[in-house]
């Protein structure tokens, strides 16, 4: 892991880092296998934050993690430790560090139908009845933005139009963005070899055991959640190879971004180039 060997370098010069997730599915104890969370071993190496804090029962909204991880990073930096910010889901990541607009919660009651007509019916079918231009911005296959657009809009809110407008260069600290590329056949490969271990290290029963104690929507939206206990390893690889894909789409967007390519690299050789770009930022 790359967080872990750029926090040996900070340690080696005086420094005491902290790593913040932000994963939508890493907050879920139970789902490690499932979410890539960090191993005891790696949390040993490098204490982590907002990792395994909610049960699978629970929804968990952005506006609630942008609450956690704000007071996290604030409390971390007037304690002087430096606080690494690392994780996959977007919206996450600029919740934890930017001044951003989330949409408030929408009813109980509409939240539950468009659950129950999404399982009914399939992602594909709310997509069709979305607003064309929203629709436009979004997969057919994206169970958790479908619900979440067409939530907004039963619920007479302005669903974002513009994926982009969430990220916004008002950052709450001086923050320096790094963005891990790699080769495309590279990348697929990984996915694949990924997907094997988490297949041996037991995702399917991992799934299992949240859906039976009611797995919230938010904890279902994890990749490969219904797929891996129906043995579809096959999906589980393009759905994770997609969104791998997206990641890359919307880090090349980021203002003020510093890309990686780690094709071939070690983690210690990524790390190594992220401290020069400390450096580099006047944040030595």
């Amino acid at each position: 892991m790359v967080a872990i060997e750029v926090a040996k370098r900070l340690r080696a010069r005086g420094e005491d880092p902290v790593a913040v997730s932000a994963d939508a599915i890493a907050v879920y104890r139970g789902l490690e296998t499932l979410s890539g969370a960090p191993t005891a071993e790696e949390r040993a190496e490098l204490e982590h934050r907002l990792v395994g804090i909610a049960e699978a029962p629970e929804e968990f909204s952005a506006g609630r993690f942008a609450e956690l991880a704000r007071c996290e990073v604030d409390a971390l930096m007037e304690q002087r430790r430096r606080p690494i910010v690392v994780g996959g889901t977007g919206l996450y990541m600029r919740a934890a560090l930017a001044e951003i607009k989330l949409k408030p919660p929408v009813p109980t009651e509409v939240r539950a139908e468009v659950e129950r007509e999404i399982t009914e019916r399939g992602s594909a079918a709310l997509h069709e009845a979305l607003d064309p231009d929203l629709a436009a911005t979004v997969h057919p296959n994206d169970r958790k933005r479908v619900a979440r657009m067409t939530e907004l809009e039963r619920a007479g809110l302005d669903p974002p139009r513009d994926a982009g407008a969430l990220w916004t260069t008002r950052l709450r600290h001086p923050s320096l963005l790094i963005g891990l590329t790699m080769d495309r056949q590279e990348l697929v490969a990984r996915v694949a070899r990924r997907v094997e271990e988490m297949a041996a290290g037991g995702a399917a029963e991992e799934a299992r055991i949240a859906a039976n104690a009611g797995a919230s929507r938010t904890a279902r939206a994890a990749i490969g959640f219904d797929e891996f206990q129906a043995g579809d390893l096959d999906t589980v690889r393009r759905e994770h190879s997609a969104y791998a894909r997206r990641q890359l789409t919307w880090m090349r967007k980021m203002p003020g971004i510093h890309l990686i390519d780690r094709t071939g690299a070690s983690d210690d050789a990524v790390a190594a180039q992220v401290m020069t770009l400390l450096g580099e930022n006047g944040a030595e």
